[in-house]
């Protein structure tokens, strides 16, 4: 039998005054409906500027293929903290709500507050639901309950991109451990790598280096995704507090000092990173492996003749560090798709809900949402590559369900760029080596209330540093300064709960 936390035992209340409005209508801003026969409401995020047709191609599609009468409530992804928020305070929720953020203590409280079915024993029913990585949904429990299919993505999508016409211009091999990336970031500084004498540097990195860039570079040193067990003590540390992260910083500051990392990347904003890539004024990125597509479409606005090649790199490694990659994306996890108790009262109806998720992630469905109607929105050639053959109409009718497919892997349809599929196919190899955040399921009232102002200051921390403006004595103080000030406190609280559940 399926399990619900009683709605009467931890409901806000604020929450409990919703359920009388459990049952208003299936569209615009009201509650689910849906029950074991009507529409099922399912509030969405929005990421493009209009909506789709309520009754448009897609959808149409869609209601057939599943079998199931439903709509989507579509939220601006601009203002869904805002909505999300006062919806989860009213307790009237949708049939189904897309709960991106679970890191927000509003989400996670509404989450085991008895607004949403715990699913995870109904999974194996279904032949979709049944087949979701395991890893995948373990990355979307809290504190070891499922109360969602989560949204399934890439375990991993980060690598490095180098200027492969830089590489061949210097005669430079591609760089396969952190020690030869670190010598190419130096020669590109050092020799002239473009060819016209212009001064340039190695990587191209921007002001958000400590959470994405360098976070993935001291991946390759061993640092975890975020928060990681530490091997010896049992407890869950940050990583920014570990050996492996520190000798990644001492590494990356020499690079820097040597003039292989631009020496304005802590003010550096992502525009400016983006044109300074376009404008050859660096030849390596640590990005995700998708972005060299997007670095070529640079560069040939600029020059419609570039020779700009850029190598994707996701192997690089470290000493006798085992290969690995942090992950970018939540541990494969791009959220939830939570079932309300309010409105979908019985275990039937939860089958239902479950069924619509499970009839989206079927290969047709996953090509409606993603390519369109061949013939209208696409086309195949005799390679099966898709091209899109209207864009302003694919735009309008099939993008904005892009971001409410239940999974991104369903199928990798073809492109027509090189860079593109081999994007794809690295990203999936990925998946073998990503390194997740054993904490990201895990409830930690300090750090709730407190890691936003200590992972700033250890932030601060790392930029100072990096700028050579402090040493690695006066960065181990920083930590042992916020040990006192929540750090200790997230560190046992989180320890604590990993412990009850592992």
């Amino acid at each position: 039998m399926i399990q619900r936390r009683s709605l009467l035992k931890a409901l806000p209340a604020a929450a409990a005054g919703g359920l009388a409005l459990s049952a208003c209508g299936g569209s615009g801003d009201g509650g689910g409906s849906g029950g074991s026969t009507g529409s099922l409401t399912w509030m969405s995020m929005l990421h493009t500027p209009t909506t789709p047709a309520p009754d448009g191609p897609i959808m149409e599609a869609l209601r057939e293929h599943s079998g199931i009468d439903f709509e989507f409530q579509w939220v601006p992804d601009a203002s869904k903290e805002e909505k999300i928020n006062s919806t989860l305070a009213s307790g009237s929720v949708a049939d189904i709500s897309t709960l991106n953020q679970l890191a927000m203590p509003s989400i996670r409280d509404a989450l085991t507050s008895g607004l949403f079915w715990e699913v995870e024993e109904l999974l194996a029913d279904f032949p979709n639901l049944s087949a979701i990585n395991p890893e995948i949904i373990e990355a979307a429990k809290l504190d070891g309950v499922l109360y969602g299919v989560p949204f399934q993505k890439p375990m991993a999508r980060y690598g490095v991109l180098v200027r492969q016409d830089w590489l061949d211009r210097l005669g430079l091999e591609v760089p396969h451990t952190v020690e030869d990336l670190g010598e190419v970031a130096k020669a590109f500084a050092e020799d002239d790598s473009t060819g016209t004498g212009a001064s340039v540097t190695g990587f191209l990195d921007r002001e958000e280096s400590f959470g994405l860039g360098f976070r993935t570079l001291a991946g390759y040193f061993g640092a975890g995704d975020r928060f990681e067990l530490d091997d010896s003590s049992g407890q869950i540390v940050p990583s920014a507090t570990t050996d492996a992260w520190k000798e990644a910083m001492e590494w990356y500051r020499g690079v820097y000092e040597a003039g292989g990392v631009n020496q304005e990347f802590i003010t550096m904003q992502k525009q400016n990173q983006q044109q300074a890539i376009a404008q050859d004024k660096g030849g390596i990125v640590v990005t995700g492996l998708f972005e060299a597509k997007n670095y070529m479409a640079l560069a040939a606005e600029i020059n419609p003749d570039s020779e700009v090649q850029w190598t994707l790199i996701n192997d690089i490694t470290h000493a006798d560090v085992p290969r690995r990659i942090v992950s970018d994306t939540g541990g494969g996890m791009g959220g939830l798709m939570s079932f309300s108790t309010q409105s979908l009262t019985g275990e039937e109806d939860v089958r239902r809900g479950l069924e619509l998720i499970d009839k989206l992630l079927d290969e047709p469905a996953f090509r409606l949402m993603t390519n369109g109607v061949e013939g209208t929105h696409y086309e195949l050639d005799e390679e099966e590559v898709v091209t899109i053959i209207d864009q302003a109409l694919w735009e309008q009718e099939v993008q904005p369900y892009s971001s409410s497919r239940p999974s991104d892997q369903v199928a990798i349809y073809k492109s027509s760029d090189d860079y593109a599929n081999l994007a794809n196919e690295l990203m999936a190899e990925n998946d073998e080596y990503a390194v997740t955040n054993p904490a990201q399921s895990l409830t930690s009232e300090t750090f709730d209330r407190s890691w936003a102002t200590i992972e700033q200051s250890l932030n601060d921390a790392y930029n100072t540093y990096m700028a050579g403006q402090t040493s690695m004595d006066d960065y181990e103080a920083a930590v042992e300064t916020l040990r006192g000030q929540g750090l200790d406190d997230i560190i046992a609280e989180y320890t604590e709960a990993y412990d009850a559940v592992n």
